[in-house]
Parts: C-alpha cells; structure tokens; sequence
C-alpha cells in the first residue's frame, strides 16, 4: 500500500499521462474515450525507475482515493475521466441538473463575467454539481469565487453538456448570461 504522500505523487504522474502528456511517454489513448489497459499504463510507469515497484493495485488504489475523482478504470482499462489538454475525447450528450457550479479565482472574474466561460488549456469547460469539487478546482490559483450556471439557459441558447462521472459535467463555452457569483443562501438547489 502507498504512503499518502507516495500516492499523491503518483496520482499527479497518472494525470500527466492520462490528461496531458500521453505520447511523450510512449503511451497510446484510445482516440474515443482516451482510455488504455490497466497493463500499457503500468507499463509505462514501471519503466521510470521511481516507479519501478507500482503494481496494479497501486494505480486501483489512486484511483479509488483521488479526492476529486480522476480516474475511472472499468474492464480492465483506465483513464481520466476529465481535464484532458491533449486531445478532445469523445463523450455523450447528458442533461445535467438546473444549475451547475464553476470554481475560479477572483483575478480572472471581470473577464469571465464579460466573455463567458472557455476551455483555456483544457478541451471542455469543467463544471460539479456541487461546490465542493468547484471549490477545489477554483481555489488553486488565488481568492475562490464560486460561480453557478444556469443550464436550462446554457442549453437554450446551445449549449451542450457531457456527463463526466462523479457530478462532473463538462461544456464547450459558457455564455456569461447565463452566470451568476455563487450566492450561499441559494445552496438549498445545489449539493
């Protein structure tokens, strides 16, 4: 079994490889769903001598711990479940509860309120039915603001969005119309 620290450390490895940086390791996605076997993974682990003792227990153990739900592994195949930065993986339209929460930070608010939400770096817009996963993704990079997002609006107006797994929804944009700064005493419609 792996140290917390030691599966942190290999959680932030598997999101490199899975999300952002397959190929530079020689791993090979499906272009589908941007999965791999459970093998082709530990494989390319393993073959990084700080990692030459992972078993496949290890990475079951990652994923079943990753505090916001990274990983999925199904049939012997895993793969990120979102955030992926080098390809846009495939995945099915959904609809997703009336309002939906975004974490960001207070520097990048004005031009989020003016333009909308976008992808940045990422392929799709991530969005939690909850805040407690906004609240992690936003508060890294400075003040957390929560935003919620008005889905039967969105989707008015075009909108469309996937269903990621564990209350995680994903969008191409945003229109800002149809974002509001989080207020607590509307918690009552989100988890």
């Amino acid at each position: 079994m792996l140290s917390h620290a030691a599966e942190v450390s290999l959680s932030k490895y598997m999101t490199l490889l899975l999300r952002h940086q397959p190929e530079r390791q020689g791993l090979v996605l499906d272009p589908e769903d941007g999965s791999c076997t459970l093998e082709e993974l530990l494989n390319v682990i393993t073959a990084a001598s700080k990692w030459s003792k992972v078993t496949e227990a290890d990475l079951r153990q990652v994923t079943a711990n990753s505090d916001k739900q990274r990983f999925e592994i199904e049939g012997g195949r895993i793969k990120a479940r979102y955030g992926h930065s080098h390809t846009k993986v495939a995945y099915t339209p959904g609809t997703p509860p009336p309002v939906l929460m975004h974490g960001t930070h207070q520097g990048v608010l004005p031009v989020i309120m003016d333009e909308g939400l976008r992808p940045m770096g990422r392929r799709y817009v991530h969005l939690s039915e909850g805040v407690h996963f906004a609240g992690l993704a936003g508060s890294r990079r400075g003040k957390l603001v929560l935003l919620s997002v008005d889905t039967v609006e969105a989707a008015r107006l075009g909108v469309s969005f996937y269903y990621a797994g564990n209350e995680v929804w994903l969008a191409d944009t945003v229109p800002p119309g149809c974002l509001a700064v989080y207020e607590p005493q509307a918690r009552e419609h989100i988890k």
